[in-house]
């Protein structure tokens, strides 16, 4: 029998898992960076008014939270990631080793979902201004962009870890007014 599933989480899934877990730790990854850096269509945007989300892009190291997941629920996890996170196969799942930096410091393999950089909604590196122009327009199916990212920056801060990109962008979106569903029109 395979044993306890780890997930890596970098953005919503520290603050919106989805899922059941035995336990959650602070955690890194080497060798790719939080980035946002995904063209939304479906989650926090359209085809017709895109957003942008993250992704782990290559290089570099991201601190996030490692869930530890029971054996028995293996399978039905994996299955609720990929049905979430792969809705248009922009990332790659693949299982790496993160650090857990609590407790026994140990390192484990986790799945982890790396930005696919052929893939048509990889967006690169955008300027923080065009960052912000995707996340103040977009909205999809689990909720406006702007709140997608002010949620991300609240989680990470409550880690202790900053994200100036990120921190960027929320200080510039804290005044704006709500999303309404006039704005869609």
């Amino acid at each position: 029998m395979r044993g306890d599933l780890w997930v890596f989480g970098y953005g919503s899934l520290m603050w919106r898992p989805g899922f059941e877990f035995l336990e959650k730790r602070p955690a890194r990854l080497n060798g790719a960076h939080r980035a946002l850096c995904v063209i939304s269509h479906v989650h926090r945007g359209t085809p017709e008014k895109p957003g942008l989300v993250l992704g782990l892009d290559r290089g570099g190291s991201c601190h996030g939270i490692a869930f530890r997941v029971a054996a028995k629920n293996r399978d039905l996890v994996i299955q609720y990631l990929r049905e979430r996170e792969q809705v248009t196969s922009v990332y790659l799942e693949k299982f790496r080793l993160v650090d857990l930096l609590d407790g026994d410091r140990a390192r484990v393999s986790a799945v982890c979902y790396l930005v696919d950089r052929g893939h048509v909604q990889y967006s690169g590196m955008l300027t923080p201004e065009e960052q912000l122009a995707y996340v103040k327009r977009g909205h999809g199916q689990s909720g406006n962009n702007p709140d997608y990212v002010l949620a991300t920056v609240e989680a990470l801060h409550s880690l202790g870890i900053r994200d100036r990109g990120l921190e960027w962008l929320a200080e510039r979106l804290k005044g704006e007014r709500p999303f309404t569903l006039r704005d869609a029109d």
